[in-house]
């Protein structure tokens, strides 16, 4: 009936195995200080780095540690993987997935070797980020045990 009280939400499932931790405590103020949109960070635990929702990718930097998703209601997000980690230069990191492929809630886009990542001093702190906050109305960083953030959308 009157449909246009729904609130459009979108819920963003965990990436990368982990633990969540809040946007202000990861060390680079790019992030910390929401430069480049709200959201929040994972401390990662897990090497595989996967689709948190329904979406396309549409930018896999060079370096294979910063991933552009689109979600199907227009969500557009950043995976930041690591702290510094454009630095290693791709080393570190396998590309899984392609940009353009259409992706469902746990499909793999890249593998990461922690090790590596780590014996090179970059941290492992894992920023996930609105970057088109105009259409977002409000965010849950604090969503249920497999959802990382839920979304309502303006």
């Amino acid at each position: 009936m009157l449909g246009f009280f729904k609130k459009s939400v979108e819920v963003i499932k965990y990436p990368i195995e982990g633990t969540r931790i809040p946007l202000s405590s990861v060390p680079d103020e790019v992030f910390s200080k929401k430069m480049l949109g709200d959201g929040t960070a994972i401390l990662p635990q897990g090497s595989i780095v996967s689709a948190p929702c329904n979406c396309e990718v549409i930018q896999i930097f060079p370096t294979n540690h910063a991933i552009g998703l689109l979600t199907e209601k227009g969500i557009e997000l950043l995976i930041h993987i690591g702290i510094d980690t454009v630095e290693l230069k791709g080393n570190g990191f396998k590309r899984i997935a392609s940009v353009g492929d259409k992706l469902k809630t746990g499909d793999p886009i890249v593998e990461i070797d922690r090790d590596v990542i780590l014996e090179q001093g970059k941290k492992l702190e894992t920023p996930i980020i609105i970057t088109n906050m105009e259409i977002v109305k409000s965010i849950d960083t604090e969503a249920g045990d497999d959802d990382i953030m839920v979304v309502v959308l303006k």
